[in-house]
């Protein structure tokens, strides 16, 4: 029978063979792919933390008499969120300590790998933020008169060998903003080894401008450190101590004693401050305060406003992650969204971060392996990478209006 069919409709039988043919090439190359699929997307729920993990996780602050303390839940934060932040935050390798302020209490606090509540360690970039709080001090107490005043007034021992006659131009706004017109020193080897010389004052001229002053954003960290030059020359004090008598004492707070300085003994004014996530805590309440803090005004707020502002959109464009949009700068801050919601940043190398939240009167601060070292410094971008998105994930996931 089969036979007789198959002669007298010969094209049945190559249609048959053709859908054979067909469904054994989908079987074989499609179905294990949605197979694999299937179970990658299985595999992703599965990590994500049941209700039973988020009520095991301990992020109670620890007690010491330097905060007020309370619980999330007493400052309308919703606890299970704050639980999924600290849960993913103990997944990753180099975080070392993790706060959450709310309403001025600290609700959350957690330590990681190698952090502890006294730990302290070099917070990188972190640093310009403190730079630049001591330049508003410096204007407050009169020791600037404008920052429209040109850089090239505080280093006369250096301005006579100046051939470029921008650089002459460049202001201490511009420098705030990153846009004095030196490269980002990353850009180039030669600018690289400046940067790990110790000898920076003969940076000044030696080392180009890439850009005309106020025209372009380049991150130069030598801009922010003779910006803390400019501070200790205005007022006729080293940095570190200035800031002990104007900043961290106000802020009950103590910088470590491995601040490092130049080779003409300048405390740098990129990077290399040390304090406990605590005590930078303490800073970050101090901005989102409007430059009060325990009832005294120590910077005034027309300088955190101006410092908060935006002067430059997209000055960071390699990709962070989903939740890390619209980054721009301001007076040594960043800026950035996170979903619909607006936060700026203190920001160090490692993922070092003290994040102001106005819209929920929150600050958030993230210590960690600052990969500090000239020869181990690229190989952090994955963890910095995964610190920030830990925070921007957890802002993404906060109500809106």
């Amino acid at each position: 029978m089969s036979g007789g069919a198959n002669t007298r409709n010969p094209m049945s039988r190559k249609i048959r063979r053709l859908l054979k043919i067909r469904f054994y090439k989908w079987h074989r190359y499609f179905l294990p792919l949605f197979a694999g699929t299937v179970l990658v997307l299985s595999m992703l729920v599965g990590c994500s933390p049941s209700v039973k993990d988020l009520e095991a996780v301990d992020y109670a602050p620890l007690s010491r008499d330097d905060w007020k303390v309370s619980t999330p839940a007493k400052q309308e934060l919703d606890p299970m969120l704050v639980s999924e932040l600290y849960y993913n935050a103990a997944e990753l390798e180099t975080i070392y300590g993790l706060l959450v302020i709310k309403n001025g209490y600290l609700v959350a606090e957690g330590y990681f790998n190698e952090g502890s509540i006294d730990e302290l360690s070099k917070r990188a970039s972190v640093t310009k933020s403190y730079t630049s709080a001591m330049v508003g001090i410096a204007l407050d107490r009169g020791c600037l008169s404008s920052i429209d005043q040109k850089m090239m007034e505080f280093f006369p021992d250096v301005a006579g060998q100046i051939t470029d006659p921008m650089k002459k131009q460049i202001t201490i706004r511009e420098m705030l903003q990153m846009r004095a017109g030196y490269p980002w020193e990353e850009t180039d080897p030669a600018f690289w080894d400046a940067l790990w010389s110790g000898e920076y004052l003969s940076d000044i001229v030696n080392i180009p401008l890439t850009a005309d002053p106020g025209t372009e954003f380049q991150y130069s960290n030598l801009t922010s450190h003779w910006l803390g030059i400019i501070v200790a020359r205005a007022c006729d004090r080293d940095l570190k101590s200035f800031g002990e008598e104007y900043l961290f004492s106000p802020l009950g707070v103590n910088v470590g004693d491995d601040w490092n300085q130049d080779l003409d003994g300048y405390y740098i004014g990129c990077g290399d401050i040390q304090f406990s996530a605590r005590d930078m805590a303490k800073f970050g309440l101090l901005y989102l305060n409007g430059g009060r803090y325990d009832g005294k005004q120590i910077i005034s707020a027309d300088w955190v406003r101006d410092s908060l502002k935006t002067y430059t959109e997209n000055a960071w464009t390699i990709k962070i992650g989903r939740n890390f949009n619209d980054i721009g700068y301001g007076y040594q801050w960043w800026s950035a969204r996170a979903g619909d919601h607006h936060f700026n940043f203190a920001w160090g190398h490692g993922g070092q971060l003290i994040v102001l939240l106005d819209e929920f009167n929150m600050v958030i601060v993230v210590t960690a392996d600052s990969f500090y070292g000239k020869d181990v410094h690229f190989e952090s971008w994955k963890y910095e990478k995964a610190n920030l998105n830990l925070v921007a994930d957890f802002i993404k996931s906060l109500p809106g209006d």
